[in-house]
């Protein structure tokens, strides 16, 4: 997704197949028409009527994780309450019987490279105080088919206004995206909160009904002050990100430790 916090404007796909630049077709979402966000094979015709490539983006290294991910009976996955048992067996999966249905998570939701996946968020201030923000992802690794994350989704993935300022997040989608933290983050630089206090009030929000969830969030006001926030977890305690100012023409590295 991409948003233009002048006009409010957003582009949005999600669930995009065969098209490798995902945010340039949302940016001709935003620009070509009044919609905000296409999905799946739509997204894709759509694409493909502004000039984008239909093109196979299977790797060998990808055939190669499917094939392994098979072989170990489809572990892990993001399905439950379901028969067969998804933390032993592939599907086809059905539902289980009201009468024995718990409401529990997968044995082993998620995979060991988690804390370090694909997802890139930027946000951008000019110096009349334009704000901009784009995110753009591959998602998680074995996702059920259709699944679509936090990153297209404005608000969650991303957000900009020109009155406050611009934020943008990454990490476990599926809980970010029920708590819109970068228009919550916009909302509380727009109530005059430094972006780093932002950036945190955001993570303990969520840390309050999920504790031990893998994101970050970044956050900057329209002066151009910046800061950044994650959740702290045993092999996730710091956060890195990039911060390039025109005038001194340089990127530079900053961590921060997450709370």
């Amino acid at each position: 997704m991409i948003m233009d916090g002048t006009t409010m404007d957003v582009g949005a796909v999600g669930d995009l197949r065969r098209i490798k630049n995902a945010i340039g077709v949302a940016r001709k979402v935003l620009e070509y028409t009044t919609h905000t966000l296409l999905a799946g094979e739509s997204a894709t015709k759509f694409a493909e009527s502004m000039g984008f490539i239909n093109e196979d983006l299977s790797t060998n290294t990808s055939q190669a994780l499917h094939a392994a991910w098979l072989a170990r009976n489809c572990q892990p996955n993001y399905w439950r309450n379901v028969i067969p048992d998804a933390s032993k067996y592939c599907g086809p999966y059905k539902p289980k019987p009201p009468s024995i249905l718990k409401q529990d998570y997968p044995a082993c939701k998620g995979t060991g490279d988690n804390y370090g996946h694909d997802t890139i968020g930027m946000i951008v201030i000019h110096k009349t105080g334009h704000t901009a923000a784009g995110t753009s992802t591959n998602g998680i690794k074995f996702k059920i088919p259709g699944r679509i994350g936090d990153s297209p989704i404005p608000g969650s993935g991303a957000y900009a206004d020109d009155a406050a300022g611009a934020a943008a997040a990454t990490g476990d989608g599926d809980t970010l995206m029920r708590f819109l933290p970068s228009y919550q983050a916009v909302e509380y630089m727009r109530r005059g909160e430094d972006p780093t206090i932002a950036c945190q009030k955001v993570i303990s929000r969520i840390q309050k009904y999920f504790p031990n969830f893998f994101g970050a969030i970044i956050c900057a006001n329209v002066t151009g002050s910046y800061g950044a926030a994650c959740n702290k977890l045993p092999t996730f305690t710091k956060f890195s990100f990039m911060v390039y100012n025109s005038l001194k023409n340089q990127p530079t590295e900053e961590k921060v430790d997450c709370i």
